[in-house]
């Protein structure tokens, strides 16, 4: 069956120029986004619960920019006036140079790798003496943490925003010919707002080896998997598979 439709679970993306509106162009397909989960902050009384004191680090380790809004919100909410003083590690420079927005730019204080943990792991280790905070969600990466555990870096996770299943109930799930997931909370979403769903002919595509575990563990039928060796991007998996079946 040929692929004219397709629904990715992700925020449409704010510029034109972008893999995805290629695609479209080029397959004449017709895609759709909706966020299948989104962001809420933790309430300053919940972050207490978790007995953290920013005073008591001296470095952050930054995972997205997400994570950056809202540990400048609770240092907001905790009074916590010293974030100026401290280092700050993020695992890209997208991160790094959003941290305009809150702090004055200095390359003493802030670093960055390439994109992922495993790049920032030989910056990380130059500042062991360091005490790290890393803000997270509820459902954070377990590799940050396996990572940074291997190599004996003195951390603690912050968990100061949550991942909510949004409300899908305006969205026809069934008459898309594709779906696109990018995490496992996407396919608990799916299941929440629809607890009968049949995938039926529809295809599923997932990046990322924890998504697809989770899709499988769903009972659903992979058809399109990224990163792999031929498909560093999702894009291009659906590329690939998209010239296939539209033959």
């Amino acid at each position: 069956m040929k692929v004219k439709t397709i629904l990715v679970t992700q925020p449409k993306p704010e510029s034109d120029k972008n893999p995805y509106f290629d695609l479209a162009k080029k397959f004449n397909l017709k895609i759709d986004f909706k966020p299948f989960i989104h962001i809420e902050g933790i309430a300053a009384t919940v972050f207490r619960k978790q007995r953290i004191n920013f005073a008591d680090f001296t470095a952050v380790i930054l995972t997205s920019r997400q994570a950056a809004d809202h540990f400048f919100r609770m240092c907001t909410e905790m009074r916590f006036s010293n974030f100026e003083e401290l280092k700050y590690f993020c695992v890209s420079e997208s991160t790094a140079f959003y941290l305009q927005k809150y702090i004055t730019y200095r390359k003493r204080k802030i670093f960055y790798g390439k994109h992922t943990i495993n790049d920032l792991m030989d910056v990380l280790k130059k500042h062991k003496k360091e005490k790290f905070v890393v803000p997270c969600s509820d459902v954070s990466k377990q590799e940050i943490t396996d990572t940074l555990k291997k190599h004996d870096i003195d951390f603690k996770k912050a968990v100061i925003y949550k991942t909510v299943c949004s409300n899908l109930s305006d969205v026809p799930v069934a008459n898309y010919d594709m779906i696109v997931f990018f995490s496992p909370s996407g396919i608990t979403s799916l299941f929440k707002n629809f607890p009968k769903y049949k995938q039926q002919n529809t295809r599923i595509a997932a990046f990322g080896a924890t998504t697809v575990a989770a899709i499988l563990k769903s009972k659903l039928k992979l058809e399109v998997q990224a990163p792999v060796p031929q498909a560093p991007s999702m894009t291009m998996a659906i590329e690939q598979y998209v010239k296939k079946a539209n033959k």
